[in-house]
């Protein structure tokens, strides 16, 4: 097996011969070369025969104890060389490399151009494996959104990457803050639109990675998102939710739930990802939460609050979570968010109660709030830079009158020892 590693790091391609499982009429059975790209194979029929006892299957080749036998041989290393020359020609060109666009070149069926939809196709097959599928499910809305402006505006289902330009990219922006939808959902927001912008922009930048695109078209373009105050609960509306008891076992556990999220900060997945693993003694020898934020792979250890460990004990051996052999039951997140809700209206509580609201809570009312460093609850929240946490967690007006409180008290202090001083007599 010859495996080739081009200068592509994300490509890589092997070529190995094989027999058919069912044997030809005469008792023959056809080889196949069996073609590996980026671990996506093909198979294609070389149209040469060999009985079974003949071929050595490790090796990939006929055993050498016949003269027809050598030549068999020899013309599979040529079939060999060609896939091989293929390839390398593929990557002098800088193709698009996949084990289609390989066997449209092979057999003469390429068109010889980089175009965008073939650039979508591959970066979202290639990061199938390296992002969360809810990540994916938004870069294929915004493949979505960019087919409908090729049809709509451009008339064309294509166009090739070199036509793509700081006016295309323009001119998908206002495509996309003017669309309007037919059926209920609302007209893409600013945030909304600068979030598809963001994703087209990480496309291109693979093409220029790969050197498929000589020009970045977005290199004089900004992203323009709009900054919102984050929600989360006060205090007393955090301690409303905590008191209130629900009949319904549905209710109640959405709600501990919720609570457990406002107590650790973590995001809905993590949340339900958690395992007995997860569990640890921390430094402090105390019970900690260590995970990996699934979003973006950041490792997080949270040292857990007694309310937070209560509700762990409350439901690790529940048969569902047995079951499951994690921490919590399992719930989708659309239920979840449909039942806090409910939540929000018996607790009386105007606000838009989501399980995301509770990591906001966390990190402003449970932790800023009450004077935990900024660079700890960044760690917590498992994010990778302060600016981040800087806006997911406002400081809320009170923490902020109690630390001019605090400052008014030091101040005062210094002015009595300094007019103390100035009494003394000499």
């Amino acid at each position: 097996m010859i495996s080739t590693k081009p200068t592509q790091k994300s490509s890589t391609f092997n070529v190995f011969f094989h027999l058919r499982k069912t044997a030809a009429k005469d008792g023959k059975f056809s080889v196949y070369a069996r073609i590996t790209i980026d671990r996506k194979r093909i198979e294609l029929a070389v149209r040469q025969f060999v009985d079974r006892s003949d071929w050595n299957e490790a090796k990939g080749i006929a055993k050498t104890k016949k003269e027809e036998l050598k030549v068999l041989n020899n013309y599979l290393e040529q079939m060999r060389a060609s896939f091989v020359a293929c390839y390398r020609e593929m990557l002098l060109s800088k193709k698009v490399i996949t084990t289609e666009s390989f066997k449209q070149v092979y057999f003469g069926k390429d068109t010889n151009e980089f175009t965008l939809c073939k650039l979508m196709n591959y970066h979202n097959q290639d990061m199938k494996e390296t992002i969360s599928w809810g990540t994916l499910k938004n870069y294929f809305t915004t493949e979505k959104y960019l087919q409908k402006f090729l049809k709509e505006r451009m008339h064309t289902s294509d166009i090739s990457l070199k036509d793509i330009n700081y006016k295309f990219v323009t001119s998908f922006e206002y495509f996309l803050k003017t669309f309007k939808p037919l059926d209920h959902h609302k007209p893409i927001g600013n945030n909304g639109v600068m979030k598809h912008m963001e994703r087209f922009r990480k496309m291109i930048n693979v093409a220029l990675k790969n050197e498929w695109l000589e020009k970045d078209p977005f290199k004089a373009y900004k992203l323009k998102f709009n900054r919102y105050e984050r929600g989360f609960l006060t205090t007393e509306e955090l301690a409303l939710i905590e008191m209130k008891n629900f009949s319904f076992e549905r209710l109640q556990y959405v709600k501990d739930l919720f609570i457990f999220s406002c107590y650790t900060g973590l995001a809905y997945t993590d949340a339900m990802q958690l395992t007995p693993a997860n569990l640890i003694r921390g430094i402090d020898g105390e019970h900690w939460i260590t995970t990996q934020r699934q979003k973006t792979g950041t490792a997080v250890k949270i040292p857990l609050l007694p309310k937070a460990k209560h509700l762990i004990e409350k439901y690790r051996n529940n048969p569902k979570s047995l079951n499951a052999g994690t921490l919590f039951p399992n719930i989708s997140n659309q239920r979840l968010n449909g039942y806090l809700k409910e939540m929000a209206d018996v607790c009386k509580i105007d606000k838009n109660l989501t399980f995301h609201l509770a990591r906001h809570t966390f990190a402003t009312t449970l932790t800023l709030s009450n004077g935990v460093p900024i660079e700890s609850v960044s760690k917590m929240l498992g994010h990778t830079k302060i600016t981040t946490t800087q806006v997911y967690a406002k400081v809320i007006e009170s923490k902020l009158s109690d630390d001019m409180k605090l400052l008014k008290q030091k101040l005062d202090k210094k002015q009595d020892e300094a007019d103390h001083k100035t009494a003394q007599p000499e």
